[in-house]
C-alpha cells in the first residue's frame, strides 16, 4: 500500500497543472486561427476574381478606342495619303457645295430630281465630314485615341446618313421611273408636297434606324481589346470587341440591312427595269440615248453605294479582315461621295449650265 504523501506527490507529477492546460489551450486555439486564416486567404482571389467578373457584366472597363487605320504604313505612304485624301475631300465638299448652292438657289432647277439631288449632296457633306477629317488628323498626329462617347456619337451620325441616303435613292430612282414612264402625270404624281415628304421620311427613319443600330452596337459591355482596325468606329468591328457574344448583335444589324439595304435596291431594280422596259419600246434612238444617259448615272452612285455597304454590313465576319474592310469602306465613305456631283453634273446639260451661271455671277461678284 502506498503512503498518502507519496500517492499525492505522484499525482502532482502526473497530471498537469491548471496553469499547463490553460497554456495547452491557448495553442491549440492558436493553430485553429491560423488554419482558418490560412483557409481564408486561400480562397480569396476566387471572391476578388469573383467580383470582378460581375464588374465586367454591370460595365464596360473600356473607356477609349484605338483606331489603328493606317499607322503601320510607312511614314512616306501617310504622307502620300494624306495629300491624296485632302484632295479627294476638298474636292468632295467643293462639288457637292456648289451642287447644294445651285439646286438651292436657281430657279430653273426646279424639278424634283434636283430637289432630291440637292438633298442628296448634302447628306454627301455629312457622310465625309463625319469620317474624313479624323482620318486626316490620324494620319499626321501619333496619337489614335477616340474616346466612347465621340466612337459611339461617330457611329450614329453614320447609321443616321449613310441610311438616309439608302432611302433617298430608292426615292430618286422612283422619281426616275414616274419621269420616263408617267409624262403626263409626272407634274401631279410628283408635286412638292410628295417631295418634301419623301425626303423627310428618309431622315426620319435614318434618325429611327440609327438609334436602334446604335444600341445594337454597345449592347454589351467592351473589356476586351480595344483596337480598332479601320479609320472610323465601324459597327461589325465595334461589335466583335464586345466581351459579351456579339452573334446575336451582328444578325440583328444582318437583318436590319435586309430592310435597309436590299428593300431600296428592290425598288431601284423594279423601277429600272421598268424604264429600260420603256426605253426600249421608243422608235426615237435620240430620246432613247437621253433617257438611258440620265439613268445610267444614278445606276452607278447606286452600284457604288450599295455593294460597298453589303459588304461592310452583309459579309459574315469570318471574310472580314483590314485588307477588305478599308478599301470598301473607302468606297462609300469619299469615293461615291465625290462621284455623285461628278457623275450627275458632266452627264447633265442643265446642271453644266447652271454651273457655268453660278461660277459667273461669283466671278462677277
Amino acid at each position: 500500500m502506498v503512503p498518502p504523501q507519496l500517492s499525492s506527490r505522484v499525482d502532482q507529477q502526473v497530471r498537469p497543472s491548471s496553469v499547463d492546460q490553460l497554456f495547452r489551450h491557448i495553442e491549440i486555439f492558436s493553430i485553429i486561427c491560423c488554419s482558418d486564416s490560412m483557409i481564408k486567404h486561400h480562397h480569396q482571389p476566387t471572391h476578388r476574381m469573383r467580383s470582378k467578373t460581375v464588374d465586367l457584366r454591370n460595365g464596360s472597363t473600356v473607356t477609349e478606342f484605338i483606331l489603328v487605320g493606317f499607322e503601320q504604313s510607312s511614314s512616306s505612304t501617310q504622307a502620300l495619303l494624306f495629300v491624296l485624301f485632302l484632295a479627294l475631300y476638298s474636292l468632295a465638299m467643293a462639288m457637292n457645295g456648289l451642287i447644294i448652292f445651285i439646286t438651292w438657289t436657281d430657279p430653273r432647277l426646279n424639278s424634283p430630281m434636283y430637289f432630291f439631288l440637292g438633298h442628296l449632296s448634302f447628306l454627301d457633306v455629312c457622310f465625309i465630314t463625319t469620317t474624313i477629317p479624323q482620318m486626316l488628323i490620324h494620319l499626321v498626329v501619333k496619337n489614335h485615341i477616340v474616346s466612347f462617347v465621340s466612337c459611339l456619337t461617330q457611329m450614329y451620325l453614320v447609321f443616321c446618313v449613310g441610311v438616309a441616303e439608302c432611302i433617298l435613292l430608292a426615292f430618286m430612282a422612283y422619281d426616275r421611273y414616274v419621269a420616263i414612264c408617267h409624262p403626263l402625270s409626272y407634274a401631279q404624281i410628283m408635286s412638292r408636297q410628295v417631295c418634301v415628304k419623301l425626303v423627310s421620311t428618309a431622315w426620319l427613319f435614318g434618325l429611327i434606324n440609327g438609334i436602334f443600330l446604335e444600341y445594337m452596337s454597345f449592347r454589351n459591355p467592351f473589356c476586351r481589346d480595344n483596337h480598332i482596325e479601320n479609320f472610323f468606329c465601324e459597327a461589325p468591328i465595334v461589335i466583335a470587341l464586345s466581351c459579351g457574344d456579339p452573334q446575336f448583335s451582328l444578325r440583328m444589324i444582318f437583318a436590319d440591312a435586309i430592310v435597309v439595304l436590299l428593300s431600296p435596291m428592290v425598288l431601284i431594280v423594279i423601277s429600272y427595269a421598268r424604264i429600260l422596259a420603256s426605253i426600249l419600246g421608243r422608235a426615237s434612238s435620240s430620246g432613247r440615248g437621253k433617257t438611258f444617259s440620265t439613268c445610267a448615272s444614278h445606276l452607278t452612285v447606286v452600284i457604288f453605294f450599295y455593294t460597298s455597304a453589303m459588304f461592310s454590313y452583309m459579309n459574315p465576319r469570318s471574310t472580314h479582315g483590314p485588307d477588305k474592310d478599308k478599301p470598301f469602306s473607302l468606297l462609300y465613305t469619299i469615293i461615291t461621295p465625290m462621284c455623285n456631283p461628278i457623275i450627275y453634273s458632266f452627264r447633265n446639260k442643265e446642271m453644266k449650265g447652271a454651273m457655268v451661271r453660278a461660277l459667273g455671277r461669283t466671278s462677277l461678284a
